[in-house]
């Protein structure tokens, strides 16, 4: 007996079986119960999403020998040969192929004559927008008023080259690509009925590869069946798939996370070694990120079932939220910017390194690690394009503490400071964020909080050098710290005065005379977020 691949053998037979459309199913089931039965039903989606599938049950339940059900039996004869496709009144047309208005009058003459075989005569026409303007127009009449005897079932990809004349005429449902986790159960279910061994995570890899369509997954386990020898495992799967190994992508997360550059170059030359796709390798490690950014916004949103769970969890626990969606960002400008690249390996390794250096606080890790290199007498450390960080202890301050008195002077002097600086942008928003821990004839030392590190970004720590040397008239080197401010800096000053500002504008509109009566009397509403008070006659 000749092999029948598994996306037909196992091809639902009932809508029970069907996997990862259950909308579909549940309106279905009603309307076929119920006896509410529509002339004329289309269905939409992404290829092998369970189309022409559901539109073939749908024929079995109104032509089951049982009666109309939502269950046919699928072992009377009506059902058993539509199964095998060999139904007398079930007309399958693949309108790809029979685009044209004759095929279509010739198709639809035999409409007004009563089914031979079953109780209706059902027309499945897939990829229905194939049709030209003309072959719809021409099915227009028939598909508004059929004869009570025929339905019609369409399918298709495309529904918006679906004129509208025709889709105001049919019961439309759009089919959802069908989730990964699905798909791996309902592989791994196959796979146990088919009595071949699998790893499970070869099972995800399938699915992830097949996009939402279950039959490009049925497919690609066929192949990697033929390709394991009868056996499923997930090197030979990454092997078929030349997909990245999880592995890499994790190593890479946690070579950032420690600063280990020799680690990141190792993925890359590995990677190489593999004749991996490094488009492929920045494509899979920005979903990793996604779903890290997921795991610190929403921990429960991981799945239990994930093999990974523990090892997400506790990566992005080690990592800000801000530095997650700046690497996002640097990944995919990285993917864009291969084909610019000297090379796809160069371009790979440089969007590493750039993950790695714009990670402001573990710079000074790295930094701590190199021997410091001579320096001139007032040389500024940024002239060399370094960027001092110090990550603060409590236990082991980096500068002596200042008296409280003498920290709030230094503090109203800086904010002095700031408003004097000549700065814009972003060191000037550097500059707002900072504290003043420590200012004296050669340094100046600034505390930062840790979800401002994106602030330090080049150049901005040079300007804010060099606009801070003008100002006081003398070279002074600044150094960064990381923790969280004690005291408020220019910027929350500024936002808490504009705080007091507004809630002192919506006080007095609130009490202003007018305003109370048009509420009272015309039931008006009073939209709070579009008042802003003026200072000094401008707009805050």
């Amino acid at each position: 007996m000749s092999y029948q691949v598994l996306a037909r053998k196992w091809r639902p037979r009932n809508f029970s079986t069907l996997v990862g459309q259950e909308h579909v199913v549940r309106a279905l089931t009603h309307a076929l119960s119920e006896q509410r039965l529509h002339h004329a039903y289309l269905f939409t989606g992404t290829r092998g999403v369970g189309k022409t599938t559901i539109a073939r049950i749908l024929a079995k339940s109104l032509n089951c020998d049982a009666g109309i059900t939502a269950t046919p039996c699928g072992s009377c004869s009506a059902c058993q040969e539509i199964d095998s496709g060999r139904f007398v009144d079930l007309l399958e047309v693949d309108a790809a192929t029979n685009t044209r208005v004759d095929e279509m009058r010739q198709l639809l003459e035999n409409a007004i004559y009563a089914p031979t075989r079953g109780r209706f005569k059902v027309y499945v026409i897939d990829e229905v927008h194939m049709l030209s303007n003309s072959a719809f127009n021409a099915m227009l009449k028939t598909l508004e008023e059929p004869p009570e005897h025929v339905k019609f079932i369409l399918a298709t990809t495309d529904p918006q080259k679906i004129p509208v004349t025709v889709l105001s005429r049919c019961l439309q449902f759009n089919l959802k690509q069908m989730p990964g986790l699905a798909i791996t159960k309902h592989l791994g279910h196959i796979l146990q009925a088919e009595g071949i061994p699998f790893e499970a995570p070869a099972l995800s890899l399938v699915a992830r590869s097949a996009s939402g369509s279950m039959r490009d997954a049925l497919s690609l386990l066929d192949q990697a069946i033929a390709h394991g020898a009868g056996k499923i495992e997930v090197t030979q799967v990454r092997n078929m798939l030349g997909t990245v190994d999880e592995d890499y992508l994790f190593a890479i997360i946690e070579a950032l996370q420690v600063g280990d550059v020799s680690s990141l170059l190792q993925v890359a030359a590995d990677l190489g070694s593999r004749s991996l796709s490094f488009s492929a390798a920045l494509q899979e490690l920005g979903a990793l990120l996604t779903r890290m950014q997921i795991a610190q916004c929403v921990p429960a949103a991981v799945d239990d079932d994930d093999p990974d769970r523990e090892r997400l969890l506790a990566l992005a626990g080690a990592f800000s939220p801000e530095y997650v969606q700046l690497a996002y960002q640097i990944v995919n400008v990285g993917r864009s910017e291969l084909s610019a690249a000297p090379d796809e390996y160069a371009g790979f390794v440089m969007t590493l390194l750039r993950l790695h250096t714009f990670r402001p606080s573990k710079v000074a890790d790295v930094l701590g690690a190199v021997a410091p290199r001579s320096r001139s007498p007032g040389k500024s450390s940024f002239a060399d394009g370094e960027l001092p960080v110090a990550p603060v202890r409590e236990s082991q301050p980096t500068v002596t503490a200042l008296p409280r008195g003498e920290m709030d002077r230094q503090q109203t002097d800086w904010h002095q400071t700031v408003a004097a600086l000549s700065l814009s942008g972003m060191a000037k928003e550097l500059a707002q964020n900072c504290e003043l821990r420590h200012l004296n004839e050669a340094e100046c030392l600034l505390r930062l909080s840790p979800s401002k590190t994106h602030l330090q970004m080049k150049p901005s720590p040079d300007r804010l050098q060099q606009a801070l040397c003008d100002f006081l008239g003398r070279q002074v080197k600044v150094r960064f710290e990381l923790a969280e401010n004690e005291i408020d800096t220019p910027a929350a000053t500024v936002g808490r005065l504009r705080q007091e500002r507004r809630d002192q504008a919506l006080s007095s509109i609130s009490q202003d005379t007018f305003v109370r009566d048009a509420i009272e009397s015309l039931d008006a509403s009073l939209i709070e977020s579009s008042i802003r008070p003026i200072h000094n006659g401008e707009l805050l």
